[in-house]
């Protein structure tokens, strides 16, 4: 694998006690080009802008796809990746969808591998700190006839971020536009799925919430997705989440919580959930907790739930199920308990640790 270092690191000039959120990038990035039929060896080069033309394929037709993962720096010093390989699975799942050509398993692993030994000290310290880790792929092909690409790029970038949400959010049930629908690319992390729902988000925060709740595309009475996030309620003591299908994306956050919970034999439903019994639900008290699922927020509790013209408030304990839950999932990617799962991915430290010339 080829690599090229920067000749003067960035990484004195970042406030790692104020990291926002997918904003600061590490020195180095990952790529490798798909061309004639094949993968190219991969690359890692300093961070900086991608060669591209007006006539760039993806810009036309949206035939990209990406993933979201976290590197954790331990309480020993050390780094590890939660559940690479799960991510590097959906990704394959979502080109596949898309008609983009699945990346081979040592590209991305021991691309991902290399990059983050590369820039090992960009990982922050801090329990609510990682280094957020977006692999992507898009068409890089050079028309703009609409069939899929010839040629496609894939790149993993590196963003030591702090905390996607502070606190709870108040959201609303959407009952006009949809994610996703039946036969359509809503399991997918298609790029065009959350450029299409940042308009019916914006109409909501302009009502004073922060994110919405998709529900399905037929008739609206189906509870699904939490903006980004798979949805987790918890009514008369039972943790509820809509089961997985075509419109709804295999969270990796959604699955191991499940995975915990299962192992503590906490009750779980997974299967519908109607727009009427969560409201009913919420306004005879017997939601005792409600909060989104994914990599970004990890775990975002609901504090307001909205429904047409009425607001109803959502308990969010601090020594509930979610923040049991959050910690359980802290304290295995810290290293502070035994990784019983097999989820952590150890980066061996780099002997020594380069200087950038």
């Amino acid at each position: 694998m080829k690599i090229t270092r920067i000749k003067n690191s960035r990484i004195h000039m970042v406030d790692f006690d104020n990291l926002p959120f997918g904003k600061v990038f590490t020195d180095h990035m990952l790529i490798c080009e798909y061309k004639d039929g094949n993968w190219g060896e991969p690359e890692i080069l300093p961070y900086g802008p991608i060669p591209m033309t007006p006539a760039l394929h993806a810009l036309h037709y949206g035939q990209a796809v990406f993933e979201g993962m976290k590197a954790y720096r331990k309480v020993d010093g050390t780094v590890s990746i939660f559940r690479p390989e799960a991510n590097f699975n959906r990704l394959n799942r979502s080109a596949e969808r898309m008609t983009i050509p699945t990346v081979p398993k040592e590209i991305f692993m021991d691309g991902l591998v290399e990059l983050i030994k590369l820039d090992y000290d960009w990982v922050p310290f801090g329990e609510n700190l990682s280094l957020y880790i977006r692999p992507f792929l898009y068409a890089s092909s050079e028309f703009i006839a609409a069939r899929p690409s010839d040629s496609y790029v894939f790149c993993i970038l590196l963003s030591p971020s702090g905390p996607y949400y502070s606190g709870s959010v108040k959201v609303k049930i959407e009952e006009r536009y949809v994610r996703s629908a039946d036969g359509g690319v809503g399991f997918a992390k298609a790029a065009g799925n959350y450029g299409a729902a940042f308009y019916p988000t914006r109409l909501a925060q302009q009502e004073g919430y922060t994110q919405i709740i998709w529900t399905d595309h037929k008739n609206h009475h189906l509870i699904e997705e939490s903006g980004t996030m798979n949805i987790a309620v918890v009514i008369d003591g039972v943790f509820r989440t809509p089961a997985l299908s075509e419109r709804i994306l295999a969270g990796i956050t959604r699955d191991s919580i499940l995975t915990l919970l299962n192992d503590q034999n906490f009750p779980i439903k997974e299967g519908p959930i109607t727009v009427d019994e969560l409201v009913t639900a919420a306004r005879e008290k017997r939601v005792s907790e409600m909060f989104g699922m994914g990599t970004a927020a990890v775990i975002s509790p609901i504090s307001h739930l909205g429904f047409r013209d009425e607001v109803i408030e959502i308990p969010t304990p601090d020594n509930g199920l979610s923040a049991l839950v959050k910690k359980s999932l802290t304290d295995i990617r810290l290293g502070k308990v035994e990784d019983t799962f097999g989820w952590m991915y150890d980066i061996e430290k780099p002997v020594q640790h380069p200087t950038y010339s």
